[in-house]
């Protein structure tokens, strides 16, 4: 398989010349498989600049893979130009969100009206379908075999594993790891921390031995101690889970806005001195528009 990132920013698009070399735009990544399926995760901006990349081999056949539907993540979709394209293909996959009653499909009928976009959703050209996914049950996509994973985020968020022919990817949209909302002395602390330890394993099993981990590491921990309960994993929480599920290469992602380029290359720098030594075979680096790997 092969992984491009398209975009590795967080909550809002931060372009200019501090963020340059990583990039600006927010969550994209694109999969190939070995036998040239085009697999999507997520739809943030990154996914205009790939959009043009896939004008010169028409008619596509997309499969984005959507995390969930806060607006980094879908807001490129209604500039992903091959929907507008007869010919083409596109399968928007997601989960069912109990909240709202609606699947997948509630994305494009909210962003594609006039209050909001000038093109209707009526108006799109290619062919489009809609795929509500569960969490756990596994679907195929070629040869490749995808496993949605229920993870911690203030909305209904479905990591994603890639298999295909041995090797595997992980992409966890945005997490925060499972923390006890009780107090050590409340009567629900013990049952709610046993809870917690069975979702962190069931994670933590989900992810198990495999050869790419892109994980969300918004914050720092002192970052983090002002933003608990906003959904959004540290450096310290990504690498200890890539530890924690023998990752062979953890890319850290979804960078802070606020945070320029040379921050942060400082703060990841300081996280990987305080590891050094606990990390053992773990290849640990930072996600960063435009690298492409093969796997």
């Amino acid at each position: 398989m092969k992984l491009k990132f398209w975009g590795v920013r967080g909550s809002i698009p931060s372009p200019g010349e501090k963020t340059v070399r990583y990039g600006g735009n927010t969550t994209c990544l694109e999969v190939r498989t070995d036998t040239n399926e085009l697999i999507i995760l997520d739809g943030g901006t990154g996914i205009f600049p790939l959009a043009q990349s896939l004008l010169k081999e028409l008619p596509v056949t997309a499969n984005i893979l959507n995390t969930h539907s806060h607006w980094d993540h879908i807001q490129g979709l209604p500039f992903f130009i091959p929907i507008f394209i007869p010919g083409n293909l596109i399968k928007l996959y997601g989960a069912f969100d109990p909240i709202s009653g609606a699947g997948p499909e509630r994305i494009m009928n909210v962003q594609l009206q006039y209050s909001y976009f000038p093109v209707r959703e009526a108006e799109m050209k290619s062919r489009f379908e809609y795929v509500a996914v569960m969490p756990n049950e596994k679907f195929e996509i070629g040869g490749a075999t995808i496993t949605p994973i229920l993870l911690s985020h203030p909305v209904v968020n479905l990591g994603y594993r890639i298999d295909c022919n041995g090797k595997s990817i992980f992409f966890t949209g945005d997490h925060e790891p499972h923390y006890n909302i009780y107090e050590p002395s409340d009567d629900g602390y013990v049952e709610y921390q046993s809870l917690i330890e069975e979702q962190r394993q069931t994670i933590i099993d989900a992810i198990r031995g495999v050869d790419v981990l892109v994980a969300d590491s918004a914050y720092t921990q002192k970052e983090y101690l002002t933003k608990k309960g906003w959904g959004h994993g540290t450096f310290d929480s990504c690498i200890e889970l890539a530890s924690a599920a023998e990752a062979k290469v953890l890319y850290c992602t979804h960078h802070e806005p606020t945070r320029s380029d040379d921050e942060l290359e400082n703060v990841f720098a300081e996280t990987l001195g305080r590891y050094s030594n606990k990390v053992g075979n773990l290849d640990i680096r930072l996600a960063q528009e435009g690298i492409e790997i093969t796997i």
